[in-house]
C-alpha cells in the first residue's frame, strides 16, 4: 500500500510538473500584420504646384520620414501664420467636451487593461470573525439520534488563489486587453486632430463668409449709387419709372442675399465656440475677411500614411486584439489548474485564537488544488473560437478598407489643390473681366448707349465672379487642412500642448 501510494503521489507530481511547463504557452495564431496594397507614390501628388511651399522651420517639424503613433504630434496648424487659429486651437484643446469624453474612454480602456494584468498574480485577503455551525450526528460518526451541540468558532485567516496560466488564457487575455488600450489610445488621437481639423475648417469658412459681407457691402453700396443715378435720370425725363423698379428691385435683392450670408455666419460662429467648449452666446469673432491660402503640404509616401494616421492605427491594434482573444477562445478548450489555500486561527473561544495550537490551514478539493478539464458544454466552446476567428476576420477586413479610405482622402485633397490652383487663376482673370464689363455698361448706360438691363446683367456677372472667387479660397483652405488631416496631422519636434500630455499620458 505504501509503494502504491508513492507511486500515485510520482504520477501526480509528474503530472503537475507537464502542467507547469505548458503554462504560459500562447494558442493564439501568430500575429502579422495582413498585406495591403501600397502604391509607390500619390497619384495626384505634383511637382508642378506653384504655391508657396512650407518654410524651412515649418518643414523641420513636419517630418514624413520618422512616422510613429506614439510621436509627438506638433502644432500643425502654426503653418498658417495665423496668431488667432492659434489661440482658438489652443482653447478647442483645452475645453472641448468631445475631446474630454475621448480622454475618458482612453482612461476606461486603460483601466481594463490594469484589471486584465491582475490575473497575472495571485489573489490574497484575510477574513476574521466568528461562525455559528450544527454539524449533524452522522458527519461524526455517532448513533442516530445523539445531539450534536452547536458551537461558535472564531477564525482570522488569510486566503490565497492564483491561476496557472495553461495553455496561454490569462498571458491572451492580457495581450487582447494591452491592444484595446492601444487602440483606445489611436482613437484618443484621432478624435485630437478631427478636433483641430474642424477648429481650422469653421475658421476658415467664418472668415470666408466675412468676405463674402465684405463682397455684399461693396455689391449693395453700388447698387445704392445706381439707384441714385436711375432715380436722377428719370426726374430728368431721359428714361422710364421702369429702370427705377428694376433698380430698387437689384438693391433689395444685393441687401437681401447679404443677410443671408450673415444668418451662415452667426450659425457658423456658433459652431465655432462649441468646438472650443463654450456657449454660443458667450463667444464672438471680429469681422475678419478670408486672405487665401497659398501653401503646399509635402504628402511623403503612401508606406509612411499606414503609420501616421491615428484610425489606421486604431484598426491594426483593433487586429491585434481580435488575435489574442482567438488563443483565449482556444485555451478553453483546454485544462485550466486554480491553486488555492487558506491558513490562519481558530478557536472556540475569542481569547484563545491567537495562540499558537490554534493555527489551522485548509486545502482540498474545495480549496487548493483544482485541475478543471472541460467534457461537454453543448458547443458553446466551438461557438466562441468560431466568433473569435469571425471577429478577426472582420477586423481585418476593415483594417484594409480603412487603408484605401485614407489612400483616398489623400488622393482627392491633392486633386482638389491641384485644380484650386488653376481654378482660383481662371476666377481671378474672370473677377476683372467681368469688373471692366460693368464699368464699361455703367459709362454706356449714362450715355444712353445701352439700356439698364445690360448693366443688370454685367453687375450681376461681377458679384457671381467675385463671390465664387471667395469660395474658391474658401474651399482651397479647407482642402488644405483636409489633406492635413489626410496625412494624420503633423509630426515632429513640437511641444505637446498642454493638456494633452495628461489626457494621454500611459
Amino acid at each position: 500500500m505504501r509503494a502504491t501510494s508513492i507511486s500515485r503521489l510520482f504520477r501526480g507530481s509528474m503530472l503537475l510538473a507537464a502542467l507547469l511547463v505548458v503554462a504560459g504557452c500562447s494558442l493564439a495564431p501568430t500575429y502579422e500584420k495582413p498585406t495591403v496594397p501600397t502604391p509607390s507614390s500619390f497619384k495626384e501628388s505634383s511637382a508642378q504646384l506653384t504655391q508657396t511651399a512650407l518654410e524651412p522651420s515649418a518643414v523641420g517639424t513636419w517630418k514624413t520620414a520618422q512616422p510613429s503613433e506614439h510621436s509627438a504630434r506638433g502644432q500643425w496648424w502654426t503653418v498658417f501664420n495665423d496668431a488667432t487659429l492659434n489661440d482658438l486651437e489652443q482653447q478647442a484643446l483645452d475645453a472641448n467636451q468631445t475631446l474630454k469624453a475621448a480622454a475618458a474612454r482612453l482612461k476606461e480602456a486603460r483601466a481594463l487593461n490594469q484589471a486584465a494584468r491582475a490575473g497575472l498574480f495571485p489573489t490574497l485577503d484575510a477574513g476574521f470573525g466568528p461562525t455559528t455551525e450544527k454539524v449533524s450526528a452522522a458527519s461524526q460518526f455517532l448513533p442516530d439520534g445523539t445531539n450534536v451541540p452547536q458551537q461558535t468558532l472564531w477564525r482570522a485567516q488569510a486566503n490565497a488563489s492564483y491561476e496557472v496560466d495553461l495553455f496561454g488564457r490569462v498571458a491572451s487575455t492580457v495581450n487582447a486587453a494591452k491592444a484595446d488600450t492601444q487602440q483606445s489610445e489611436a482613437l484618443f488621437h484621432s478624435v485630437q486632430l478631427a478636433l483641430q481639423a474642424d477648429v481650422a475648417q469653421n475658421y476658415f469658412a467664418l472668415r470666408e463668409l466675412d468676405a463674402e459681407v465684405e463682397v455684399f457691402a461693396t455689391t449693395v453700396d453700388l447698387r445704392e449709387q445706381a439707384l441714385t443715378l436711375v432715380q436722377h435720370r428719370f426726374a430728368e425725363g431721359e428714361i422710364g419709372e421702369l429702370d427705377v423698379a428694376r433698380a430698387r428691385s437689384e438693391l433689395a435683392t444685393a441687401r437681401s442675399d447679404s443677410m443671408t450670408v450673415q444668418r451662415l455666419r452667426a450659425a457658423s460662429e456658433h459652431s465655432l465656440a462649441v468646438l472650443l467648449g463654450r456657449a454660443p452666446a458667450e463667444f464672438s469673432m471680429a469681422a475678419n475677411p478670408l486672405v487665401p491660402v497659398d501653401l503646399r503640404i509635402p504628402p511623403g509616401l503612401p508606406s509612411a500614411l499606414l503609420e501616421r494616421r491615428p484610425d489606421v492605427a486604431a484598426a491594426e491594434r483593433a487586429m491585434a486584439a481580435a488575435n489574442a482573444r482567438i488563443g483565449v477562445a482556444k485555451a478553453a478548450f483546454f485544462p485550466s489548474l486554480a491553486l488555492t489555500g487558506a491558513g490562519g486561527f481558530e478557536s472556540a473561544t475569542l481569547g484563545d485564537l491567537f495562540k499558537w495550537s490554534s493555527r489551522a490551514f485548509l486545502l482540498g478539493p474545495l480549496a487548493g488544488t483544482a485541475l478543471n478539464v472541460p467534457i461537454f458544454d453543448g458547443g458553446r466552446r466551438k461557438g466562441n473560437l468560431a466568433n473569435a476567428r469571425a471577429v478577426y476576420e472582420e477586423d481585418v477586413a476593415n483594417y484594409r478598407q480603412q487603408v484605401l479610405t485614407a489612400f483616398r482622402e489623400v488622393e482627392d485633397n491633392l486633386s482638389d489643390l491641384r485644380i484650386l490652383e488653376n481654378q482660383t487663376q481662371t476666377e481671378a482673370e474672370a473677377v476683372q473681366a467681368s469688373a471692366r464689363a460693368a464699368q464699361l455698361s455703367r459709362a454706356q448706360y449714362k450715355e444712353g448707349a445701352v439700356n439698364y438691363l445690360d448693366v443688370i446683367d454685367a453687375e450681376r456677372t461681377v458679384l457671381q465672379s467675385r463671390r465664387a472667387a471667395v469660395q474658391l479660397a474658401g474651399v482651397q483652405a479647407a482642402a488644405t487642412v483636409n489633406l492635413i488631416r489626410a496625412l494624420g496631422g503633423g509630426w515632429g519636434d513640437a511641444v505637446t500642448p498642454p493638456g494633452e500630455a495628461t489626457m494621454a499620458q500611459r
